[in-house]
């Protein structure tokens, strides 16, 4: 199915979290079979019989099952998926039986409940990496895939063990699910454009709050707030940097209180039925130096370059020439630097394909396609030694080239609750 999104000249729509009957908005029904259809293809265009999954991003592009984020770092979820076969979920205790009544997507008796070893607190010795690993081989015989590679994304040790002692042959999965994941469907796009439309509404309230004496945990407080109240279902993170703390990006948050003249930068990492966003914006208190605005032109003239070159058929390497070398703007190699003059993809997952920087794109480029969506963020250090400019912008890659779906003000240095003596440039 063709985006639709993608070959329109209007803008992006952010339709409202609801549902309703007078606009045609996400179809949740089209998304999951989207989804499975594109794994399935993936899976077959690969050398594997099967994959099966722990990451929670890849078990709910799979399956559209997720249980909430704490499940994230538990290893106890999984998926299987044989060539022509339907996904199989294990699932955390009752959480099987609400699937059973609530995901009919699924078959029910492809709805398990399982355990494994919760990262290690169960023993191997208990015997259920044993059981499961059993349970696998038995499925994949019953698939006529069990000579065939099993691709795996992420596992525990021991349950590597045990499948091999079956004879099963493992191999990288994850690369084949990046396959799969990486053109976004029409759903996907409205759902992600919705996601930016959540960090748009957040960082209003973060410019009317933000003035001296408070402090950057309480900027994160009010942020995290405002979107679980406007639908995010996850806050993955946000990022909270000022003053003498920007430079060098820390990639986090503390309790340091804002004062005068400071410059300050966010990340905002969220998700709207999944999909996340990763969405930074610097803003000068009451007022800024010339130092801050030239920092903030040149960083947003790096950003504008790269966005430029954007449209199918372009190569990641392209991109990655428009941003300066690592030690340009003052770190020892493109390692170190890594993450600040950045492009990522977006989707259930913070980092998808394309992953574009100077470290891994000028020797290793990929094409980029209409229907990726990925964000582009760049960074650059102010001459007064400490402060720094951030700027991110979240692009849908159309068929006449690069849609942004991030809209809250960033063609210039955004000064919060100027004062009047302080306005101009010091």
């Amino acid at each position: 199915m063709q985006n639709p999104s993608l070959a329109d000249s209007r803008p992006i729509p952010a339709p409202g979290p609801m549902g309703v009957d007078f606009e045609q908005r996400v179809d949740f029904d089209r998304l999951r079979k989207y989804r499975l259809g594109r794994a399935r293809a993936a899976l077959d265009a690969s050398d594997l019989g099967a994959l099966l999954l722990f990451d929670v991003n890849n078990i709910r592009y799979v399956s559209s099952t997720m249980i909430g984020e704490w499940s994230r770092d538990k290893m106890t979820r999984y998926c299987l998926l044989t060539r022509g076969g339907d996904p199989i979920v294990w699932d955390f205790g009752s959480a099987a039986k609400h699937h059973r009544l609530y995901a009919p997507w699924l078959a029910q008796h492809n709805c398990k409940a399982g355990l494994l070893g919760l990262r290690g607190a169960i023993s191997p010795d208990v015997g259920l990496f044993e059981g499961a690993a059993a349970e696998i081989a038995s499925l994949l015989k019953a698939a006529g895939v069990e000579k065939m590679p099993l691709g795996l994304d992420i596992v525990e040790p021991p349950l590597l063990f045990e499948l091999q002692k079956h004879g099963i042959i493992v191999h990288d999965g994850q690369q084949t699910m990046h396959d799969a994941r990486e053109i976004k469907s029409h759903d996907e796009i409205l759902l992600l454009s919705t996601s930016a439309a959540l960090v748009d509404g957040a960082y209003q309230d973060i410019v009317e709050a933000l003035k001296p004496g408070i402090r950057e945990n309480q900027i994160v407080a009010l942020a995290t707030k405002k979107l679980y109240e406007l639908g995010s279902d996850d806050v993955e993170s946000i990022n909270a940097v000022s003053g003498e703390r920007c430079n060098p990006h820390p990639h986090n948050f503390s309790d340091r209180l804002i004062r005068p003249g400071d410059q300050a930068f966010f990340d905002i990492m969220s998700a709207f039925n999944g999909y996340r966003t990763c969405y930074y914006r610097t803003f000068s208190v009451g007022y800024a130096t010339v130092a801050q605005r030239d920092a903030y032109k040149q960083c947003r003239e790096w950003i504008d370059a790269s966005i430029a070159l954007i449209r199918p058929g372009v190569m990641t390497d392209d991109v990655a020439r428009a941003w300066p070398k690592a030690e340009d703007f003052g770190f020892a190699s493109e390692m170190e630097a890594f993450g600040l003059q950045f492009g990522h993809g977006l989707g259930l997952a913070l980092h998808e394909r394309p992953v574009i920087s100077r470290l891994n794109s000028l020797e290793h480029p990929m094409e980029i396609k209409a229907g990726m969506v990925f964000a582009l963020e760049t960074y650059c250090p102010a001459t007064d030694g400490y402060s720094a400019a951030r700027i991110e912008e979240e692009i849908v890659v159309t068929e006449s080239g690069p849609a942004i779906i991030t809209r809250f003000p960033a063609h210039e240095l955004f000064v919060t609750n100027p004062y009047d003596f302080g306005s101009k440039p010091r």
